[in-house]
């Protein structure tokens, strides 16, 4: 049925009323094309201290991307060419722009890699630090009923390794300290680490200090931390593994009757 039949449609007010809707929901934001007047200019994201630079966005990143890192000059340049300028600056394969587009928006999202999100970092190291922090009551936590009928506050409770009324948290403070001076200001939690049996902090890329027992870790700007592997063609991929099976067991089976 054409749409001119459909009772109640007006294709002179109701499509462009669909088409407005869709462009200016920030769903669809990413979608519109960018010769589209209306689209808002991409913003260029700060540096952080974990990634200060291009340099160090490319090696993160990997797929060995840190090769074109003397074709993108500057940080503004990074985050506001598109495709076609990347081509012109040198990055040939369609396959390697996209994957710094992709990681490029992520960044502009602020969905970082392991380290993206700290606030101490000095020559690419950053030291994470499992500390005592005094225990946030809440109005809605209840206490727990003792065998003597008094209530008993289970947060004010210590433990062989934890003060009373205290809790351990992940700080990241600058190398070579080892106490939070200020545990008034709230905490930040960091993507991708966690603490693990009270206080042993667990993540990715974390290399353990010595002499810390896992309480204490560095995080070091590495080759290819924040990489998508890709997936490796086993006999052939999906389409031929069958086909190249059967030749290959086909072929034992030949040389197995000539053999005897």
């Amino acid at each position: 049925m054409a749409a001119a039949r459909i009772p109640g449609f007006n294709a002179r007010t109701s499509l462009p009323l669909r088409l407005f809707t869709s462009i200016t929901n920030p769903h669809y934001q990413p979608c519109v094309r960018y010769l589209h007047q209306s689209r808002k200019p991409a913003t260029v994201p700060s540096p952080t201290p974990f990634v200060p630079d291009v340099e160090t966005f490319l090696r993160l990143i990997g797929r060995n991307m840190s090769r074109y890192s003397s074709k993108i000059t500057g940080w503004k340049q990074l985050f506001t060419a598109d495709s076609a300028e990347l081509r012109e600056l040198g990055i040939e394969m369609t396959r390697d722009r996209r994957y710094i587009l992709r990681w490029r928006e992520k960044f502009r999202q602020q969905d970082y890699g392991p380290g993206g999100d700290f606030e101490n970092v000095v020559d690419g190291v950053a030291e994470l630090r499992a500390v005592e922090v005094p225990v946030e009551k809440s109005k809605s936590a209840k206490p727990t009923n003792a065998t003597d009928g008094e209530s008993l506050d289970v947060s004010t409770m210590g433990t062989a390794t934890l003060t009373p009324g205290m809790r351990y948290a992940i700080v990241n403070l600058p190398p070579g300290e080892t106490e939070l001076k200020d545990t008034s200001k709230p905490l930040k939690k960091f993507a991708h680490y966690k603490l693990h049996h009270g206080n042993m902090i667990k993540g990715p890329y974390a290399q353990i200090i010595p002499n810390t027992w896992s309480t204490a870790v560095k995080v070091q700007v590495t080759d290819g931390m924040w990489e998508h592997k890709r997936g490796r063609k086993i006999d052939g991929g999906q389409r031929r593994q069958k086909e190249i099976r059967a030749k290959r067991a086909l072929a034992e089976r030949r040389n197995a009757q000539a053999a005897a």
